[in-house]
């Protein structure tokens, strides 16, 4: 008998049956289903499963954490059902049938970020390192920065933005890629089409401002002239471009016979696009990108900042789990190309430390169920680094109690750092080590809004749990007064 036989069967069972499992596939941590009526899986009988870590639903998919031995229960799972899995796209695929119109258009936005996280992450590191070097001033260089006293520093910090600029001002490209990946047509087309918007032939978009109109370089066809500007860090330019291009290929795939279309398929799709992105979509994008970070800035600006703040504060955690956080990326990178700085980012990185210090008070008052410590101790762990969905679905929505805490404990952080005006110079690593993106000068009331997002939430989940609100799941003993620790 397999190690999972038994958890395999009765997780069969409680998701409905065979005949309830539309599509199945596994991940590096979960069994993803697609279910024909997701009301009929029993989520409480399934958290009871020895091997089961949790359950979520996202994106229309019924998501079961097993943790690192799924390849092994999805085998035995397989072979017990007598399904066979689909690739994950293709169970994302299947998903969407139970998404309406607003959460797919979401789950589009979703899979195009996605592919570009590490290197927004890594890109995001470099440049906060990069804010030590040449950003902070230190006493026992008597005021120095460490690039005006070391020429290797100096030379290290140089280096590094060739980095940094292939990651944010070249960000078109990946863009333009990542849409033709989703979309599956050619990604050499995008990337092609993604250089050609930031071309070193292109006046520089961050020129464009200190540039005077009659010195703004164009292409002249006689009957008409096109100036000659590049979309460097630009997001919507590239989607609109990216998604033509898409859309383009899709239809002349369909009309141009197979023996010439390895031909002509690539350039009347390519070439009208790169014409469009800078005669229309590319002036279009642009306007409306700056009209959405305008309204954004125009917010975090306000006399009224800190109640956007603590609204977005308060809110970003329920819009990770319904996948709505995925447009503040592109609201972070048109910011930072506007302005050349976010206060977006350093609110959802307090989120981040949020989250993870009400799933601290639960270990802290959970202490000795071993079971649970399982999920919970890698979870806040996970969230303090930026991944905030293990410690939501594993441990926060499911006592709902700590998820509220860390969602006000979050307003509070971002009330208090949006009152002290705290930006940060890119987007990267959230959680704890997010203050390496935070401007230098911010870097002091950053750490008293990290404080804030570690204590408030902490405090806030011992009190409701001990006075029972938003509290059905974990009862207190009210008799004693003693916090059960409730074994599964």
């Amino acid at each position: 008998m397999g190690k999972f036989q038994e958890d395999a069967k009765k997780l069969l069972e409680d998701v409905g049956g065979k005949e309830n499992i539309a599509a199945v596939s596994h991940c590096a941590t979960r069994m993803r289903f697609v279910l024909n009526d997701p009301n009929k899986a029993d989520t409480a009988a399934i958290e009871k499963i020895p091997s089961v870590k949790g359950t979520f639903t996202n994106a229309g998919q019924f998501q079961v954490i097993i943790g690192n031995e799924v390849p092994q229960f999805y085998n035995e799972f397989s072979a017990i059902s007598g399904l066979e899995g689909v690739s994950k796209e293709q169970g994302k695929a299947a998903a969407k049938q139970n998404l309406n119109p607003v959460q797919r258009a979401i789950s589009v936005l979703a899979e195009i970020f996605t592919p570009l996280i590490p290197a927004l992450v890594i890109g995001g590191l470099i440049l906060g390192f990069r804010n030590v070097l040449e950003g902070i001033p230190f006493g026992f260089l008597d005021g120095q920065k460490i690039v005006e006293v070391s020429q290797f520093w100096n030379g290290v910090n140089s280096f590094l933005w060739l980095i940094g600029e292939a990651i944010f001002q070249f960000l078109p490209v990946g863009i333009t890629w990542s849409i033709t990946k989703k979309m599956g047509t050619t990604q050499i087309l995008g990337i092609v089409l993604g250089i050609t918007l930031v071309s070193p032939q292109l006046l520089n978009a961050y020129s464009v401002a200190s540039t005077a109109a009659a010195d703004i370089p164009f292409w002249d066809f006689g009957f008409a002239q096109v100036n000659m500007i590049g979309y460097q860090a630009q997001v919507i330019p590239a989607m609109l471009a990216g998604f033509l291009l898409a859309y383009l290929e899709i239809f002349f795939r369909k009309v141009i016979p197979q023996a010439v279309s390895m031909i002509f398929v690539p350039l009347f799709a390519l070439v009208p696009t790169v014409i469009a992105a800078h005669v229309i979509l590319g002036p279009i994008g642009w306007t409306i990108g700056s009209w959405i970070s305008d309204i954004v800035n125009a917010g975090l600006t306000s006399s009224l900042n800190w109640l956007f703040g603590a609204v977005f504060g308060f809110m970003y955690a329920p819009l990770v789990i319904t996948g709505l956080h995925h447009m503040t990326n592109a609201i972070d990178l048109q910011l930072i190309a506007d302005f050349h700085s976010t206060n977006l980012w350093p609110m959802i990185a307090l989120s981040n430390i949020a989250q993870g210090s009400a799933v601290l008070a639960v270990v802290f008052m959970h202490r000795g169920n071993k079971e649970e410590e399982q999920v919970s101790i890698p979870a806040m762990i996970s969230c303090y680094l930026g991944v905030t969905e293990p410690a939501m679905f594993g441990i926060n929505l499911k006592y709902i109690y700590p998820f509220v805490a860390g969602m006000i404990g979050s307003a509070c952080a971002g009330l208090f750092a949006t009152l002290f005006d705290v930006k940060a110079i890119s987007i990267g690593v959230g959680g704890l080590p997010g203050i390496l993106s935070i401007v230098p000068q911010y870097y002091l009331p950053f750490f008293g809004a990290m404080l804030i997002a570690v204590i408030v939430p902490f405090i806030l989940t011992y009190i409701f749990r001990t006075k029972g609100i938003f509290n059905k799941l974990d009862p207190v003993d009210e008799a004693t007064g003693k916090l059960f620790v409730e074994e599964n």
